[in-house]
């Protein structure tokens, strides 16, 4: 007796993809408006190159954030594609499952990285720097019950640090400056 077996293929995933997205270009948008406001964050734009270009995204098409260090120590989002741009430094997740996981907050970055999960394609230690951008503006981001699992270490911050900057990065990245 010969067995068939039916191939199957996996559905979309469009709210899945749709939420990455989202979280992107708003995350995308707040690295620009925290090279304004944070020192911390200037410093970390400070000791990348000129010009220089980064991406996080999912395999194999996207959703993508680009971010472009513009000036000496702060940063521009560049917008959603990778195609046609001169990118230094590729992080990006595997599989859209990988991106739910980090974007839910159910894994942080770190954690994300040792499982093998992100994929990096540049420079391992400017990939170091912009984990650490990504760590800071995380904490801005979310309250903190969350943000303690999206980061290995939550800061000890003044409060009014946080409060002020927090506000000012909200709505630097609402109207896009």
């Amino acid at each position: 007796m010969e067995l068939v077996y039916r191939e199957m293929s996996p559905g979309r995933s469009y709210l899945k993809r749709a939420y990455l997205s989202i979280n992107l270009w708003f995350m995308g948008r707040a690295i620009q408006a925290a090279s304004r406001v944070d020192d911390q964050v200037r410093r970390e734009f400070r000791s990348l190159p000129d010009k220089f270009t980064f991406a996080l995204g999912v395999m194999p098409n996207g959703p993508y954030l680009v971010i472009q260090k513009s000036g000496t120590d702060t940063a521009r989002y560049i917008g959603r594609r990778i195609i046609g741009q001169q990118i230094d430094l590729i992080m990006e997740f595997k599989h859209l499952e990988a991106g739910i996981l980090t974007f839910t907050f159910r894994e942080n970055t770190p954690i994300a990285f040792a499982r093998d999960r992100i994929v990096v394609d540049g420079e391992v230690n400017y990939a170091c720097s912009v984990v650490r951008i990504f760590d800071i503006i995380q904490v801005y981001l979310l309250p903190k019950i969350i943000a303690r699992m999206a980061v290995k270490r939550y800061p000890r911050w003044p409060l009014g640090r946080k409060l002020v900057n927090r506000a000012r990065i909200y709505w630097r990245s609402i109207i896009g400056y």
